[in-house]
């Protein structure tokens, strides 16, 4: 029988961390779970929420019918750096929340293609191919930022 089921840390000596799932032999009291599942539930909520907030802020931009700035060239230069630049975030918020890059990047491509559709019931807007590669690059940038952030921590 190992040192943790006798209620014993890792060298024998003293009690188990109270992480274990036995304390001293006996199952964690009622309180002691309902704290690990409302602590477990901050932390989903602390990773989701602002994932969700800030598809919705992209949801919202998606819904305005025009967005024309009357810059010509610029315009477009500006509403394709808006594009990479609100992904960027939402790679970023999605790779900190699943900790897998991978996934995390094609969650941001479904939604991208999903505010794309989105865009086609919108008057004077439409959705465009080329948007969703933008916003997939985009998405990219702030998984490998997140990437980069994560190994330095």
């Amino acid at each position: 029988m190992s040192n943790h089921a006798l209620g014993q840390g890792p060298d024998g000596r003293g009690k188990a961390p109270i992480s274990h799932a036995r304390v001293r032999g006996r199952l964690p009291t009622i309180s002691a779970v309902s704290t690990q599942v409302a602590t477990t539930r901050r932390s989903a909520l602390a990773l989701w929420l602002p994932v969700v907030v800030w598809a919705a802020v992209i949801f919202a931009f998606s819904s305005v019918p025009s967005l024309g700035t009357g810059l010509g060239t610029w315009d477009l230069v500006l509403r394709k750096l808006a594009h990479l630049s609100e992904y960027a975030l939402l790679g970023l918020l999605l790779a900190r929340a699943v900790r897998r890059p991978f996934v995390a990047l094609a969650l941001a491509a479904a939604y991208a293609v999903t505010d794309e559709i989105h865009q086609t019931f919108v008057e004077g807007r439409h959705g465009a191919p080329l948007d969703v590669g933008i916003d997939t690059l985009g998405a990219l940038v702030g998984v490998l930022l997140w990437s980069r952030w994560s190994r330095r921590a």
